[in-house]
């Protein structure tokens, strides 16, 4: 992702308290309304018609997390390649908090809008880790979380090939990623990927059980 992309995702957000702990992604519009009220939309340009390439969608992934991805309609790996990255993951039900989060910071258009991205999706059981109380109050703070889901993106759609080592990210702050093949820790909290080399039309994403901090 490029400076002005990041400048432009409104980062003067700052630094999380000791308390916070972890946090989270999904659905809303800015005004910091309820995540349930939108869904992040779908730049028409972004989408794309599926082609040979995205009927086998799927043939790259890996993780035993892949085998919960549905295996058909629009959260499915043939689903998700044909959408940009924020319209396809608020189709996946492994992604429905995160999808709420974006939506609460305003995230969507600005992912959907990205030229090539690599995004790193905390699953729902990620964000159930995370006492209630403290979640609660990420939600509602758009500074943080705002802070917080950009240091899951990172520019460039990497392979796995190009995932481990240190990358900036859309926060600002560096991501290390440790491993090789099929086996990968992201963050200091070593967060595990357990479907990983996702497409989309804008994006490649590797889904992880646990919530990046910046």
């Amino acid at each position: 992702m490029n400076r002005s992309l990041r400048r432009t995702s409104g980062l003067a957000a700052l630094a999380l308290t000791a308390t916070m702990g972890l946090a989270a992604c999904g659905s809303s519009d800015s005004d910091g309304s309820g995540a349930s009220d939108s869904k992040p939309s779908s730049d028409s340009s972004m989408s794309s018609t599926p082609s040979g390439d995205a009927m086998d969608a799927g043939a790259q992934t890996f993780g035993a997390g892949c085998a919960s991805v549905p295996a058909d309609g629009a959260g499915s790996f043939n689903g998700m390649a044909t959408e940009p990255v924020a319209t396809a993951a608020s189709a996946n039900p492994l992604l429905k908090t995160l999808v709420a989060a974006v939506g609460q910071a305003g995230l969507g258009d600005t992912l959907n809008s990205a030229e090539g991205i690599t995004v790193f999706a905390p699953t729902d059981d990620a964000f159930g880790a995370i006492p209630k109380k403290t979640l609660d109050a990420v939600l509602a703070d758009k500074k943080t979380l705002t802070k917080i889901l950009t240091y899951h993106v990172v520019p460039g759609q990497l392979t796995p090939d190009q995932l481990a080592g240190t990358h900036e990210t859309l926060e600002g702050e560096d991501l290390t990623v440790d491993g090789s093949g099929e086996d990968f820790t992201v963050g200091s909290n070593n967060a595990k990927v357990v479907c990983g080399n996702i497409p989309t039309a804008n994006a490649t994403v590797y889904v992880i059980d646990s919530v990046l901090m910046p």
